[in-house]
């Protein structure tokens, strides 16, 4: 989905953004059974989200990432949803 070659220094800064997605994996699977991690949780995937639609837009939406940037425009409203019961707003 990048277009990135395997190898380059962009390869490279993708496998690290990788390992990063594993922790907001993780933090979201232990969200799942621990209440009290829920806000914490639904401020990283915030960060996560915002931050890439941020940079997407600022670079002038690429084509080349906008199956993703679509994917987290469509998640946000549900993202807002679960941070509004994780920090009890509604």
């Amino acid at each position: 989905l990048y277009g990135t070659q395997p190898g380059s220094v962009s390869g490279l800064l993708l496998h690290h953004r990788a390992a990063l997605f594993l922790g907001v994996f993780v933090i979201c699977i232990w969200a799942m059974v621990r209440p009290e991690v829920r806000p914490l949780s639904a401020t990283i995937v915030a960060i996560s989200m915002v931050s890439f639609l941020a940079i997407y837009l600022a670079n002038g939406a690429p084509a080349s990432l906008r199956t993703i940037a679509i994917a987290d425009a469509v998640g946000l409203p549900f993202l807002i949803l679960v941070a509004g019961r994780a920090f009890r707003l509604f």
